[in-house]
């Protein structure tokens, strides 16, 4: 371990990432508060290490509860050095069959919450001069893909958030890393997705194959949260850390093939886009 012992904030940290991001941290030395939902997730977590794994009962859509909680973390634990917004979900459905509230829904989690997170623990940092913010958005933050339209713009929205707000706080000590994970092996695509249902045909061609592959893939991802955990410690302990990382090889070809097209794109209307101008 390069640096000091850190105190991390690592939300939905009950499964998935969000346990295997704490469970690193813990094994490196050091000390996490992880945001989970239930009380048995609770108990489980404070096992994780009898002295420096704390678990607090807060679920980040509950935004009214976000700055209390953060005020007594910092009393009760001390200094937050990294804030992780990890909490977040999937919603799978074709953008014209899902109902407007799912869309509400799925920002509240996946933007609002997040934001509300740092707006609590950003003054915190400032005034230390001194933090770490790492919000996990996903190569669909990059990619538009066909049944996730709205997951997509959850994770678009938060990869630009991530942006501005590292732009806003070079120069205050604050660092900001968007870490966009491809496919890993998690629950998400499995029992912690919510699928809207099915009722147009037109749309059957495009969505049911996907639908599908999803559903076949999970559980057999590439990506191994063990090793994703390692790369965010080595984000952390980094002097001069990237404001976007993408983890995993399906999310650098995607990526890389999205911005691609993008050039082409914009080559391809040059023309157009250069004549709207004064003059």
């Amino acid at each position: 371990m390069k640096n000091s012992t850190k105190t991390f904030l690592i939300t939905g940290a009950s499964g998935g990432l969000g346990r295997a991001f704490s469970e690193a941290a813990l094994q490196a030395g050091h000390r996490v508060v992880g945001t989970v939902r239930r009380k048995d997730d609770c108990t489980a977590f404070k096992s994780l290490h009898r002295t420096r794994a704390k678990a607090v009962i807060l679920d980040v859509s509950r935004f009214d509860d976000i700055e209390p909680a953060v005020r007594g973390i910092e009393e009760q634990w001390g200094p937050i050095d990294v804030l992780v917004n990890n909490a977040g979900y999937g919603h799978e459905g074709i953008l014209e069959e899902s109902p407007l509230a799912e869309l509400i829904r799925q920002f509240e989690v996946n933007v609002f919450g997040a934001v509300a997170m740092i707006k609590a623990v950003l003054p915190f940092m400032r005034q230390r001069r001194r933090g770490h913010i790492v919000n996990i958005t996903s190569m669909a933050g990059y990619v538009g893909l066909p049944g996730v339209a709205y997951y997509n713009g959850s994770k678009f929205a938060l990869e630009g958030i991530s942006d501005a707000l590292a732009k806003e706080v070079r120069d205050l000590g604050v660092k900001v890393t968007a870490v966009a994970p491809g496919s890993f092996r998690t629950e998400w695509a499995g029992r912690s997705m919510v699928r809207s249902g099915r009722s147009i045909a037109d749309y059957d061609a495009v969505f049911n194959p996907v639908r599908e592959r999803r559903q076949e893939y999970s559980g057999h991802q590439a990506g191994d949260p063990a090793k994703a955990a390692i790369a965010l410690l080595q984000l952390i302990d980094a002097h001069d850390p990237p404001t976007h990382l993408l983890l995993g090889n399906d999310a650098r070809r995607l990526v890389e093939a999205r911005l691609a097209e993008l050039g082409r794109e914009i080559r391809a209307w040059e023309t157009i886009t250069t004549s709207t101008d004064f003059g």
